[in-house]
């Protein structure tokens, strides 16, 4: 696609944005070891010598590309996510971190967080990336049992996984621990093991999701047997008072944390903030005064290390129209605990409540959230049917 001129995003349209949301700025580094069953990410599995260097480059170019369309404008976060970014060296994370901090404005408490997985996982290998700049690790265990880690087509295996969220715990001092539920076979019994031992380790953030078989995935060609749908929902209660007894949180529908570990980076995505994404197969949401703009990088690999290097990372583009907004809106405040302020809504759409009105009123009807004159919080009904509250939203 032709890179369009900064004047072209700053001419007037039909929304009248007061402010910019705060921005974000998400990094892709495609390659795994081994592509998991049930994942749907672009991620791509390590064929011989992974090009680190010229993948860096090409990251960079991109970054330098995007510049104008966020100049100016101070960076709250850095996420590394993949594949799986701890494939890389520290060297070359430094190398990628000190080039972002010479194009950003990085804020002096910018969070900065990479994701790795344990089947990756040496000695002293997190104190590197600590040392390089990153403050947070997402730790992808998935799973403590070798049976279910099999499963799911993991490289590590349990004494791995703990190993490595003890090495995360003593090189940082905030960490995630991911965990999947409703795995399959997976018993009731089964799921509180995974829990009590990730408890065990003090994580100050859980993250666990309910697995998903995702379309164009292994699984999807090949279902396994996964746990009922009623069985699934005891699960999650089973997950949320477990960790409400060990002093976590549950701030979003997938996350739960400690008082300040809360990681700003996914928090800024569900309160409709603006993120920069580069590298293969990135998507951007970036706001200006007139209209709100997704785009998405080229996915292959070696496709958009060529069309980066040539300034033409971007192969798609589109304006989200006023008609789309709220549910875009809807579809991430919603998953929050604290759900939006109606303050909010308006400054991030630039709409006016009218925009909502049906949509919140249908909602609140059937006792899926709860609301006064300054914000709007789903209910413990609208938490557990998120898809059907987030849906009432959707544009005619």
């Amino acid at each position: 696609m032709a890179v369009k001129d900064i004047q072209h995003y700053m001419r007037p349209g039909t929304l009248q944005l007061g402010a910019l949301p705060p921005l974000s700025l998400y990094v892709h580094l495609p390659w795994c070891l081994k592509k998991c069953p049930y994942c749907d990410f672009n991620s791509h599995e390590v064929a011989g010598v992974m090009p680190e260097q010229r993948y860096v480059d090409a990251v960079v170019a991109d970054l330098e590309a995007a510049l104008p369309l966020i100049w100016g404008r101070p960076v709250h976060s850095v996420f590394v996510g993949g594949g799986t970014p701890s494939l890389f060296s520290p060297q070359s994370i430094d190398r990628l971190l000190g080039d972002i901090r010479a194009r950003l404005r990085l804020t002096p408490d910018c969070e900065i967080t990479l994701e790795a997985n344990p089947g990756t996982f040496e000695k002293d290998r997190f104190r590197a990336f600590r040392s390089a700049g990153v403050t947070r690790l997402s730790v992808g265990v998935q799973s403590f049992d070798d049976q279910h880690l099999k499963a799911l087509g993991r490289v590590h295996d349990r004494a791995q996984a703990i190993a490595a969220v003890e090495e995360a715990a003593q090189a940082f001092d905030t960490f995630n621990l991911d965990l999947m539920y409703a795995l399959p076979g997976q018993s009731m019994e089964q799921l509180t093991q995974d829990v009590q031992q990730a408890l065990a380790l003090q994580p100050p953030h859980l993250s666990i999701y309910h697995l998903t078989i995702e379309p164009n995935t292994y699984f999807a060609k090949f279902p396994p047997v996964v746990p009922e749908e009623d069985t699934a929902y005891a699960m999650l209660d089973r997950i949320t008072e477990m960790t409400e007894t060990a002093g976590l949180a549950r701030y979003e529908v997938s996350a739960y944390a400690r008082s300040a570990h809360r990681c700003f980076h996914n928090l800024n995505y569900w309160q409709f903030g603006d993120y920069l994404g580069i590298g293969a197969g990135a998507h951007s949401k970036l706001s200006f005064a007139h209209r709100v703009v997704r785009q998405v990088r080229y996915r292959e690999p070696k496709l958009y290390m060529e069309q980066a290097l040539a300034d033409n990372a971007v192969t798609q583009e589109n304006e989200v129209s006023r008609a789309d907004l709220p549910f875009e809106f809807m579809l991430n405040a919603l998953r929050l605990r604290d759900g939006f302020s109606l303050q909010d809504f308006a400054e991030k759409t630039g709409l006016s409540m009218t925009a909502i009105q049906r949509g919140l009123d249908e909602a609140e009807r059937k006792g899926l959230i709860e609301r006064d004159f300054v914000r709007v919080k789903p209910t413990v009904r609208g938490f557990d049917f998120l898809n059907d509250l987030q849906s009432l939203f959707l544009a005619d």
